[in-house]
């Protein structure tokens, strides 16, 4: 009884998802000969394109905002760890960061050697570490 009920239950849930899937289907075929009027092809399919990579984009939003709340954070943690936890939480995102940052350094290098010359620079004024001495 209860098996059957769950059958049910999942051969719901896909005529569901058919049903959705056909009209976003149809839809993004509408959208496509409306802006095939305007753009030509070529710009009308690189429309649909982005507007289908916005939706998927905002369905992964909702649904990883409900799988998982946002945990409560102390304000005591520096930028260093809060970068970390991110990759660590989110790599798909770290990795598209790290992506834009290597592209944006390639592109103008200028900013490359800001950010090293401040990280030369910050070590500089930093304290220098005592060596430990050993006995002999």
């Amino acid at each position: 009884m209860i098996f059957k009920k769950a059958l049910g239950l999942v051969a719901a849930i896909a005529a569901m998802a058919a049903a959705a899937a056909v009209c976003v289907v149809a839809a993004a075929f509408a959208l496509y000969a409306l802006a095939r009027y305007y753009l030509g092809p070529a710009g009308a399919a690189a429309v649909i394109a982005v507007l289908a990579a916005l939706l998927a984009l905002t369905l992964a939003l909702v649904v990883l905002r409900k799988a998982k709340p946002k945990p409560i954070k102390a304000d005591d943690q520096n930028m260093t760890t809060r970068l970390i936890e991110l990759a660590r939480e989110k790599p798909v995102i770290a990795t598209g960061a790290a992506v834009a940052a290597a592209v944006v350094l390639v592109r103008n290098p200028k900013i490359l050697s800001a950010v090293v010359s401040a990280a030369i620079a910050s070590r500089a004024t930093r304290a220098p570490v005592p060596e430990k001495t050993r006995r002999r």
